[in-house]
C-alpha cells in the first residue's frame, strides 16, 4: 500500500523555528543569509534529498522538503547555521504530509505571521521556490503545492480584508515612531540597510512622517542610491557611518550581517537617540542600553503592538481559512489522481492491447473491414471505460489502494506501476 504523500519512499515535512516559541537571538542562530541558503541547498542535492524549499525571514526559518525521516532536513539547518540540535529541540516544530501541507498555506497565508496579516512572505516563498528548481531541488509535488499556497494568498488578500491597517514590521516601526516621537517631521532620521525590511521601511517612513531629512547608508552604495533616487533622499557612504549615527534623531537598522553592526561606541552624541533594530540576526548590541540617552526598540517588540484595526483583521480569520481548505482540497485531489494515474495509464495500454489484438483477428476474417470505424469504436469503448475506473478511484467511500492492487491484479498490470 502507499501513501499519496511519499516519494521514492520519503515523507514531505516541515521543520523549523518562528517567533511563537523561539526569542530573537534564538533565531538569529538559525538565521540563513544568501550565501547559507546556496551552501544548504547544494548539501541537499549531495544527500540525495529531492525535493526541497528553504525560507528564512526576520520572524522565521522554515525546510519544506521530502526526506526519510525529519533528522536528514534538521542536519542541513544545524550544519549551515550557527544553531545547535539541542536548541532547536527546545522551540521548533516538525510537520508530516497533510500537517506540512496545512502549515505552509497558514504560513504563506499571512495568518501565522508574526503581525496577522502579513503578506510579504509570500514573496520569499516565490524566490525560495525558485532558487531550488535552480539547483534541481523542485518536484511537481512541492511545485503543485507552492502554487496552490501562492493562490490562496492572493484570494485572501483580495477577498478579505485581513490585511488591513499595519501588516508589517516595516509599517509597525513607522507607527511606533509617529506614537513615540514629537515632531516627527522634523528629526533626523537615518536608515542603515536597504534590504527589503529596509526598503519597506522607507517607503513607509516617506509616506506617513512628511519628513524630509531621511539619509540612507548601505554597504553597497549603489543599493541605495537606486532607493534613494525614487524618494529624492539623501545618500551616505558605509565609512560615514558614526559621523551620520551621532548626527540622528532615529536610527532604523535592517541590514543583513549575522553579527552586530551598531554598539555602544560608536555612539559618541549625548543627545536622545533612538534605535529601532529591525534585523534577525539582532545588528544592534545590546550594551547600546548601557546609554541613557538611548532607547532601543527591536522588531519582536514592534509586533507586540496592536493598532486599532488588528481585532478588525482577526474577524476575517474564518473567512480565509474557508479559501485555505478549498484550495487545499483541489490540491488534496490532484494529490489522488496522481496517485492512480499510472495505474490508469497502464490500463489503458493494457486494453489497447486487447482491441489491437481483436482488430487484427476481425480484419483477417472480414473482407470489408471498416478499419477507421472500428479504430473510432475500440478507442470510445477504453477511454469510457478507464472513465469509469478513474471516476471509482476518485470515490472518498472506497479505499484507493485496495481498488488499485485489484485492478492491476484482474488485468494482470505490471508490478512495477508507480503510485507516486
Amino acid at each position: 500500500m502507499h501513501n499519496k504523500n511519499k516519494s521514492r519512499g520519503s515523507y514531505f515535512y516541515a521543520i523549523g523555528l518562528s517567533y511563537k516559541k523561539a526569542d530573537a537571538e534564538i533565531r538569529g542562530h538559525f538565521s540563513l543569509d544568501e550565501d547559507a541558503k546556496q551552501a544548504l541547498l547544494k548539501q541537499a542535492k549531495e544527500n540525495g534529498i529531492e525535493s526541497l524549499v528553504v525560507i528564512s525571514t526576520c520572524n522565521r526559518t522554515e525546510i519544506y522538503g521530502f526526506a526519510e525521516h525529519p533528522f536528514q532536513l534538521i542536519q542541513l539547518l544545524c550544519d549551515n547555521t550557527r544553531g545547535t540540535l539541542e536548541e532547536f529541540q527546545n522551540v521548533a516544530y516538525i510537520y508530516k504530509n497533510n500537517e506540512a501541507i496545512s502549515h505552509m498555506f497558514r504560513v504563506g497565508s499571512g495568518l501565522d505571521s508574526q503581525i496577522l496579516g502579513d503578506f510579504e512572505i509570500i514573496s520569499q516563498l516565490k524566490t525560495s521556490t525558485k532558487l531550488s528548481r535552480k539547483h534541481g531541488l523542485l518536484n511537481n509535488y512541492t511545485e503543485r503545492l507552492v502554487n496552490a499556497v501562492i493562490q490562496a494568498s492572493k484570494r485572501i488578500k483580495t477577498e478579505t480584508d485581513i490585511s488591513s491597517g499595519a501588516t508589517s514590521v516595516s509599517f509597525a516601526s513607522v507607527q511606533y515612531i509617529l506614537n513615540t516621537i514629537e515632531n516627527v517631521s522634523d528629526k533626523n532620521i537615518l536608515l542603515f540597510g536597504t534590504g527589503k525590511i529596509g526598503r519597506n521601511t522607507c517607503e513607509n517612513l516617506v509616506k506617513h512622517t512628511k519628513n524630509e531629512h531621511i539619509t540612507l547608508i548601505n554597504r553597497t552604495k549603489t543599493r541605495a542610491e537606486q532607493i534613494a533616487g525614487k524618494f529624492n533622499l539623501v545618500v551616505k557612504d558605509y565609512a560615514n557611518l558614526q559621523e551620520e549615527i551621532n548626527k540622528t534623531d532615529i536610527l532604523i537598522v535592517a541590514t543583513g550581517a549575522q553579527r552586530p553592526t551598531i554598539d555602544k561606541h560608536i555612539i559618541q552624541s549625548e543627545k536622545p537617540l533612538l534605535i529601532l533594530d529591525l534585523s534577525i540576526p539582532k545588528n544592534v548590541d545590546s550594551n547600546v542600553e548601557e546609554l541613557d540617552h538611548v532607547n532601543l526598540v527591536h522588531l519582536d517588540h514592534l509586533s507586540q503592538i496592536t493598532d486599532q484595526t488588528l481585532e478588525a483583521r482577526k474577524a476575517h480569520i474564518p473567512s480565509a481559512e474557508v479559501i485555505i481548505e478549498e484550495i487545499k482540497a483541489e490540491f488534496k485531489s490532484w494529490l489522488e489522481t496522481r496517485k492512480f494515474a499510472p495505474t490508469i495509464k497502464a490500463l489503458k495500454h493494457k486494453l489497447s492491447d486487447f482491441a489491437a489484438a481483436e482488430l487484427d483477428t476481425q480484419r483477417k476474417k472480414n473482407v470489408d473491414f471498416n478499419e477507421a470505424q472500428a479504430e473510432l469504436i475500440s478507442n470510445n469503448i477504453i477511454q469510457k471505460i478507464t472513465n469509469h475506473f478513474a471516476h471509482h478511484l476518485k470515490d472518498d467511500n472506497i479505499s484507493t489502494d485496495d481498488s488499485l492492487e485489484l485492478i492491476k491484479k484482474v488485468f494482470q498490470l505490471e508490478p512495477a506501476t508507480k503510485n507516486v
